[in-house]
């Protein structure tokens, strides 16, 4: 028969992490879900965001999950925590009017970089300004197009980018006949026989003239 453990080697069990932390400063917020436009990469870019908006120390601080915001800090670090929450509430304050990425206007509208691009440059997807940033690995910084998240809220209730696609669609349907057309006229061409020049055959110089009675002309000093 096994003996019993002695009380004091029994194993108490460890204490829950959450219950550990109860007495830390926290703070939480609903996510935005309306200002990501249906994205999850939008999503991740608020995310972002708000933690590039945080001093650096304090970003490993902020937790997105379960559709929350939450920001937790010990009590020894109270003021930290009232500053960092601070900036959390301006943040999500103007988060909605935040500029669209040219990754995150993809994916809400469901468009090529191509289409995006093609539609920036012939000014049916309007440009709300430019932002530079340097990206890692790179030796150049890069500068792309931003947009306003109102005007792609639009484009999404009037369907815009298929009626754009229709259009491109028959863009270049128009164009192909035109190049077949004149692909054809140039085929034409080539195989028509030639015909003598305007104004009548080239005179050759060294024939002799048969103008009648020349000889008369010449006898008498009139074309000296």
């Amino acid at each position: 028969m096994l003996a019993a453990f002695p009380p004091e080697l029994r194993c108490a069990p460890m204490p829950d992490e959450n219950e550990a932390r109860e007495t830390d400063l926290v703070a939480e917020w609903p996510f935005p879900v309306a200002a990501t436009l249906g994205s999850a990469v939008r999503a991740k870019g608020i995310e972002q965001e708000l933690r590039a908006r945080l001093p650096f120390p304090r970003r490993g601080d902020l937790a997105v999950e379960a559709g929350r915001i939450t920001l937790r800090l010990s009590h020894e670090k109270a003021l930290q925590f009232e500053a960092a929450r601070a900036i959390v509430d301006k943040t999500l304050e103007g988060i909605a009017a935040l500029p669209v990425l040219p990754r995150e206007i993809e994916d809400i509208l469901t468009v090529t970089g191509h289409e995006r691009l093609k539609w920036t440059r012939d000014g049916r997807l309007r440009s709300a300004g430019t932002r530079t940033v340097k990206l890692r690995g790179r030796a150049k910084a890069v500068t792309f197009h931003v947009f306003d998240p109102r005007q792609v809220e639009d484009l999404l209730d009037r369907d815009l980018v298929a009626i754009w696609r229709e259009e491109d669609r028959q863009t270049v349907a128009e164009n192909r006949r035109r190049a077949a057309g004149k692909a054809a006229l140039t085929r034409a061409g080539k195989g028509a026989p030639k015909t003598a020049p305007r104004g009548g055959a080239r005179r050759d110089k060294t024939a002799k003239p048969s103008l009648a009675e020349w000889d008369a002309f010449a006898s008498d000093g009139l074309l000296r």
